[in-house]
């Protein structure tokens, strides 16, 4: 009953397919985590779909999403979610940053409201289940599955989760802008001996003084922390769209050869926690 992660998005801030963004794909934010027979979906970015694609074609019924956030590129692949409008399946849809500001329904519906969007969301014959919870939270999907959450340093909020199954870890941490010599004590306690830790690395130290305040972070922090916290594995993850494959192979292999235990995440690369 392996744990398998799939990236099926690995982009921040919009989409960018393009000739330059092959390597590694142009699709922002999603992944699944597949344990056994359960699935469990990280972010709705625009490559939930070709995941909904996949999940049709498995005949998947039913799965639950955890939402980092609610920017844009981190749900507005929600819309096009397949399987969400197909009778007979069903999908629990949770996140931890917005008690007191309305709601994730709230939020995925004012998206796909008039006129923004043609079709409203409850043109979704699935049974969709909506839940909130405060960033900091741990609870279990399934008596084996347990989820443990941390608030993350984000403009509107931000939540990082740890999954563990069948004795493995598995770290999703992004979107979170982390303070240059003062390493984050939330952080490092979710990770903590973690299999594999998906990081925030949409910029490199260069590059990070002048995008203070934009709420991302660094592969090279991301390897510091994941070293001071005795993970296995870090997986680069919400590549800046300025950095294209040429950009992302140079990097891979600077990150590499800096920590044999980094890798760059690419798009529809499955990844055994």
């Amino acid at each position: 009953m392996d744990f398998v992660v799939r990236f099926w998005g690995v982009r921040g801030s919009i989409a960018c397919p393009s000739p330059y963004h092959v390597r590694y794909g142009g699709n922002t934010s999603c992944l699944s985590f597949s344990m056994g027979d359960r699935h469990l979906i990280l972010d709705a970015g625009t490559g939930i779909r070709g995941l909904g694609q996949y999940l049709q074609k498995q005949d998947v019924k039913e799965a639950t999403i955890l939402l980092t956030h609610t920017h844009w590129d981190h749900i507005n692949g929600f819309p096009f979610f397949a399987p969400a409008f197909v009778p007979g399946r069903s999908f629990r849809i949770l996140a931890g940053h917005l008690i007191g500001a309305g709601g994730i329904q709230e939020v995925l519906n004012t998206q796909m409201h008039t006129p923004m969007f043609p079709v409203p969301l409850d043109a979704m014959r699935a049974r969709l289940e909506f839940e909130d919870f405060a960033s900091g939270e741990n609870f279990r999907l399934a008596p084996d599955i347990t989820v443990r959450t941390c608030p993350l340093n984000h403009p509107n909020g931000a939540t990082g989760y740890r999954v563990e199954y069948g004795g493995k870890s598995a770290c999703y941490i992004t979107d979170t802008e982390h303070t240059p010599g003062k390493p984050d004590a939330t952080i490092l306690a979710l990770i903590e001996g973690a299999d594999l830790v998906i990081y925030d690395s949409t910029y490199t130290d260069d590059e990070f003084p002048a995008k203070v305040g934009w709420g991302h972070s660094t592969w090279q922090e991301g390897v510091r922390l994941c070293r001071m916290a005795n993970v296995k594995r870090m997986a680069v993850f919400h590549h800046d769209p300025d950095h294209d494959d040429d950009f992302m192979d140079a990097l891979g292999a600077e990150a590499k050869a800096v920590w044999p235990g980094c890798f760059v995440a690419r798009e529809s690369e499955p990844v055994v926690v």
